[in-house]
């Protein structure tokens, strides 16, 4: 069975972004999709320090949530990072959570799925979006996307409950997703993954 974690950036663990979260595990649960909803967003979760530790020793030098997820972001199939909007970005708890967990994890993250979603009362949704979606690109996985940007809107729970374009958004999310992995599970076990180069690393020490 695929496995799909879903993270929750919001501080409320029924919040607005939770809302949205729970509307794609409705289809997530149709589509016979193991899923698992991870509280981040009020947790004390501190910024990279670049101290190295994890480049020696394969896992985080603060030993939180961070080093309990690495493991099941190895196993999982897919990715789902939620974030309400502060200020015209995520909430500053996730982007310390994903920074770290991205950085401090060696293994590959090569053609597992995901997918932002953003929640907010009127604006800075797509520049939220944009900044989430940079920590997938750069790794290799494939962005699921939908028939609008994937966020909703409203003040509370009960507002996104009443976004029925935002809700349709995520039911539509979660059915490409779903998609997506299958159809890459089937290219994998058909083909295999395509060939990754490494090496190169473009630097300019001598400002040349």
């Amino acid at each position: 069975m695929a496995k799909i974690i879903m993270l929750n950036g919001s501080p409320h663990p029924h919040g607005c972004t939770a809302a949205a979260l729970d509307e794609m595990v409705t289809v997530f649960e149709k589509e016979n999709i193991e899923t698992e909803i991870i509280q981040v967003g009020n947790k004390d979760i501190r910024g990279c320090v670049s101290c190295g530790y994890c480049g020696k020793n394969g896992r985080c030098a603060f030993d939180d949530l961070v080093n309990e997820v690495a493991p099941k972001f190895e196993e999982t199939d897919g990715l789902v990072v939620g974030s309400p909007v502060y200020y015209g970005s995520p909430n500053g708890t996730i982007l310390s959570f994903l920074d770290r967990l991205f950085y401090s994890t060696s293994f590959s993250k090569h053609m597992k799925v995901g997918a932002a979603v953003v929640s907010c009362r009127r604006g800075g949704n797509t520049a939220s979006f944009d900044v989430l979606n940079k920590y997938f690109t750069i790794s290799g996985m494939p962005v699921a996307s939908s028939t609008y940007w994937n966020q909703v809107h409203g003040h509370t729970a009960e507002d996104v409950k009443k976004d029925l374009e935002g809700l349709q958004t995520m039911r539509n999310l979660a059915r490409n997703m779903a998609f997506m992995i299958r159809a890459i599970a089937a290219a994998d076990r058909a083909e295999g993954y395509p060939t990754v180069e490494s090496g190169a690393f473009t630097s300019f020490p001598d400002g040349k």
